[in-house]
């Protein structure tokens, strides 16, 4: 480990401080309580259903409606009411952002957020995502947030899309002791046992462990996937202003027999002269194919106030992810429209991560004007190997497959992929400056990256980059909880590969403008908890890879992307009886440079131009409720394509860009509750509607979630 990292990680452990409440204090966990009032009434509390605040925002304890940006929060107690199952069915109310692109996928969380995809973190830290896919599907009962920060985050996390970044947080140990103990049962024998338990081991000492086993079927034929997840949590009073919270987690997951997809176009996105594709089909070898997955993640927070006025906290983490797997898949369709050639394809990839991120937070005022400053310096030390093998699976008949179990096997050697290092180091700092009731809020962060490639055909070995990014932001809350606000943000991810002429690419570069309004309710009475924002933005990405006129095998950074749109969201909860989530996406993501013309005006992939859901659920004083949804996406392309082209495939003609039709979804939920007991059955898509998740090419769709209920029984302690 380099100076620069034991630096960051160990020698910043020195006194600081802030104001009282502290980050962890912040996100322990609320869960839902039921009581039974004297009157006989039952009250199901839900105390954090409405979000007010999200440390991913600022890295500080500002309420949302006082941060210049759009950010929405799925908290737990929205989880367990509307029974998400993974992020990317939290996200089906949320405006902005769009998942289960490739449908119900059973090992990640595919996500497009204002037309670019996502980075996860986690306790905000970045995940140890690979260079492909930038989730690493951990299981949503671990945490009891989803903070979405929408638009260009450089300004605090460094390397991140312009559309913006999502943070799990993890459940944190309370003294008060409380937990539950939860089964589900359900759609394609999904069967699930779960649990998280807290309280305190001694004076100053508290605990948490949450765990959980999932076996579960898939709406694909012959598809078995098994998790098994544990997060254990201790925290230390190590004096009346030091804290030392130790957070844990591992996850084991494999999944046989298939993933989910790669069917024709001819089938899903339009009818098969041949006949009806079912939803069902398994185009892989049950017995051959399989996926397998472990992780772990182990760090701290630590905290320690100086004063009411000076904070210090440090959050770190050593991450690894390993996965392997090995898949029969379709490639191709014959002119029959029926046989399916097929591809075998092995890949493993492992990574391993450190990062930490340390911060001092301080209040102090200027005459009449009041300075919240952060400032901080974080580091990431990443280190990827991956590595793969191609050959022929052979055919299979796509209305009567038939499998050939023992012939096919995995290639003795894998050829590698990718094989790097990758060193970042940030520095940032931000004053939120407050007159009466305007905030302004002003961000600088320089960057410093150094990326190491092992790679024996590697052209540039190693690749230094530095980028400074930086936000500005105004603010002006009204008494009445009305807050209107304008924001300027840049971002930058580094890009791997060279020019034709051997230069290192630049990092792409994203800048928004955003301005919107936000509302809190705050004068409508306790009994009246509400959140509401409204916004709209305009994003341009630069240096994007386009292919270079002087030779088509190579790329140049002369392309623009430029997504801009509106947002609209609700989330409220009115006398602990009636709840609503609702949300309205308008986006617009385009190429507007390019090399090649035919590309101005091509719509990014996987983001519908619109997205509108709404989902209200009443529970009456009795203990019985019920809720139920809608959901509309409209069309959305499969891949960025030559717009107003098409192709011919098996006779029929398709879109170039594999366009997804519009749907609308409904979804319903019944429950019951007690004091000490919860009982419900939810549904989703319970119409069974048939649709495309995503077709990125003639042999690479995807069907979105067919119906699935599920129930469940809770037990709270």
């Amino acid at each position: 480990m380099s100076l620069t990292a034991l630096m960051a990680g160990m020698a910043t452990i020195i006194p600081a401080a802030a104001n009282a409440q502290t980050e962890s204090s912040q996100t322990e966990t609320a869960i839902l309580e039921t009581t039974r009032q004297d009157d006989g009434a039952i009250i199901v509390s839900a105390p954090r259903f409405v979000p007010q605040g999200a440390l991913t925002a600022s890295k500080t304890n500002t309420p949302l409606i006082e941060t210049p940006q759009s950010v929405s929060v799925v908290s737990r107690d929205q989880i367990d009411l509307l029974n998400f199952i993974d992020v990317q069915q939290a996200v089906r109310y949320t405006s902005g952002i769009v998942g289960e692109n490739y449908g119900p996928d059973l090992r990640f969380d595919f996500l497009t957020l204002r037309g670019f995809i996502p980075v996860q973190y986690i306790d905000g830290l970045q995940a140890p995502v690979s260079s492909t896919i930038s989730n690493v599907g951990v299981d949503l009962y671990g945490f009891e947030a989803v903070d979405i920060l929408k638009g260009p985050s450089s300004v605090l996390y460094g390397t991140t899309p312009p559309g913006g970044i999502y943070n799990l947080t993890s459940r944190r140990p309370s003294d008060r002791t409380s937990g539950e103990f939860q089964v589900k049962y359900g759609t394609d024998d999904f069967k699930q046992a779960a649990g998280t338990f807290t309280g305190a081991l001694a004076e100053g000492l508290t605990a948490r462990v949450t765990g959980l086993y999932r076996d579960r079927d898939s709406q694909t034929d012959y598809v078995n996937a098994r998790r098994a997840y544990v997060a254990p949590a201790v925290s230390a009073e190590l004096g009346p202003d030091t804290r030392l919270t130790l957070l844990g987690y591992y996850q084991w997951d494999r999944v046989e027999g298939d993933t989910n997809g790669f069917l024709p176009a001819v089938g899903v996105l339009v009818d098969n002269p041949v006949g009806k594709v079912k939803r069902s089909i398994n185009l892989g070898e049950p017995d051959y194919n399989f996926y397998q997955r472990r992780q772990w993640g182990m760090g701290y927070e630590f905290t320690h106030n100086f004063s009411s006025a000076l904070k210090f906290t440090q959050n770190l983490r050593w991450g690894e992810y390993h996965e392997y797997q090995q898949i029969i898949y379709g490639a191709s369709l014959g002119a029959d429209n029926r046989t399916v050639t097929r591809n075998n394809f092995p890949f493993q990839d492992d990574t391993l991560q450190f990062t930490v991120d340390s911060r001092f937070d301080l209040n102090f005022a200027t005459g009449p004007v009041e300075h919240h400053v952060l400032a901080g310096f974080d580091y990431r030390n990443y280190r990827e190997a991956s590595a793969f093998a191609f050959s022929s699976g052979g055919t299979i008949d796509l209305f009567d497959p038939v499998y050939s179990p023992g012939i096919y096997s995995a290639p003795s050697t894998l050829f590698a992929s990718t094989d790097q290092r990758l060193k970042q180091k940030g520095a940032y700092v931000q004053d939120q400056a407050r007159i009466g009731d305007f905030i302004l809020t002003l961000s600088g962060r320089q960057d410093w990256i150094k990326i190491d490639n092992y790679a024996a055909n590697a052209a540039i070995p190693v690749d230094k980059q530095d980028k400074f990014t930086w936000r500005a932001g105004a603010t002006y809350v009204t008494q009445a909880g009305i807050a209107p606000y304008v924001s300027y943000a840049t971002s930058f991810q580094p890009v791997v590969g060279q020019t034709l002429g051997g230069d290192a690419f630049k990092p792409t570069s994203g800048k928004q403008w955003e301005a919107g309004v936000k509302y809190d309710a705050r004068s409508l009475g306790d009994n009246i908890k509400l959140f509401a924002t409204a916004a709209v933005y305009r994003i341009e990405q630069s240096n994007v890879l386009t292919v270079d006129p002087a030779n088509v095998l190579f790329q140049v950074q002369t392309g623009e992307v430029v997504s801009k749109g509106v947002e609209l969201e609700l989330v409220t909860r009115i006398n602990q009886q009636l709840s609503i989530n609702a949300s309205y996406t308008y986006s617009d993501a385009k190429i507007t440079q390019s090399n090649n013309p035919a590309e101005l005006g091509a719509r990014l992939a996987a983001q519908p131009k619109h997205k509108a859901s709404i989902f209200v659920d009443y529970t009456h004083t009795s203990g019985i409720g019920a809720g139920a949804g809608v959901r509309y996406l409209s069309d959305s392309n499969g891949v960025v394509a030559l717009p107003g082209s098409f192709i011919t495939a098996g006779g029929v003609s398709l879109p170039s860009t594999f366009t997804s039709p519009s749907t609308t979804l409904f979804d319903a939920t019944l429950h019951y509750d007690i004091p000490g007991w919860r009982f419900a059955v939810n549904g989703s898509n319970i119409f069974d509607k048939r649709y495309a998740g995503r077709c990125t090419g003639e042999v690479s769709c995807f069907f979105g979630q067919s119906r699935q209920i599920i129930g469940t029984v809770t037990k709270m302690f």
